[in-house]
């Protein structure tokens, strides 16, 4: 039984492999990774400038710490560093306008990587234009929200922390003073970004229980990659 089974993931990863090279999965990665990569600028901005039509004291360091802190400083502190001085110097209607052009631009991010899983999944996206470009919009727009909550979240946690410490340290201590039940927090955000990804950008009806291989392969990688 043991043997069976082993010999059919061995059959289901030479597959994989097949068609990743049959779908141009190396061209389709590049692509993602660029285009991310130049889409991170627009959505910092556009943040940022979130962020600055929801309260007026805004925290564009924690903003910038969150997204990327984990980053090289090779890469991240350039891009941190434009942000900084465009945030800055610009004033609160110039940002504001600016952040309209920043959410398309950063959309064109999600737009490649809607591509690239459409081609994974069936090779072409029967869905108009607009609906994929409002789809992609859709995505920058959540993912730019839950930013700026966790940055208020970080904020105003702490102050109510601090009262949960004192009348109760033992259970503070196990929820918030472990570093693995941190870890598990993190993964779960990735968890739940990389779901939604699979379930509503490619143009096809799938079950969760059909990606999720895929979904736990992309998170094995991605801390492999990070480690």
């Amino acid at each position: 039984m043991q043997h069976s089974t082993t010999r059919h993931f061995i059959r289901s990863l030479l597959r994989a492999m097949i068609r990743f090279r049959e779908k141009r999965g190396w061209i389709m990665s590049s692509h993602v990774a660029m285009s991310m990569l130049l889409a991170l600028f627009p959505f910092l901005l556009f943040v940022v400038a979130l962020a600055g039509a929801v309260t007026a004291d805004v925290q564009t360091e924690a903003l910038i710490d969150l997204v990327l802190g984990s980053w090289p400083k090779e890469i991240g502190e350039p891009i941190a560093r434009e942000v900084r001085a465009v945030t800055s110097g610009a004033g609160s209607s110039l940002l504001t306008i600016g952040a309209v052009l920043a959410v398309y631009f950063a959309s064109n991010g999600v737009d490649a990587l809607r591509a690239a899983m459409t081609r994974a999944y069936h090779g072409s996206d029967p869905r108009p234009w607009w609906q994929q470009r409002l789809l992609c919009l859709v995505f920058v727009l959540c993912g730019a929200g839950a930013l700026v909550a966790a940055v208020f979240v970080g904020i105003a946690a702490p102050l109510y922390l601090h009262f949960m410490e004192d009348a109760a340290p033992r259970l503070y201590t196990a929820i918030f003073g472990n570093e693995v039940m941190r870890q598990i927090v993190t993964a779960l955000v990735l968890v739940v970004a990389v779901t939604a990804c699979h379930l509503w950008l490619p143009a096809k009806d799938v079950r969760p229980a059909h990606v999720w291989p895929g979904i736990l392969l992309t998170l094995f990688f991605w801390a492999l990659a990070g480690y």
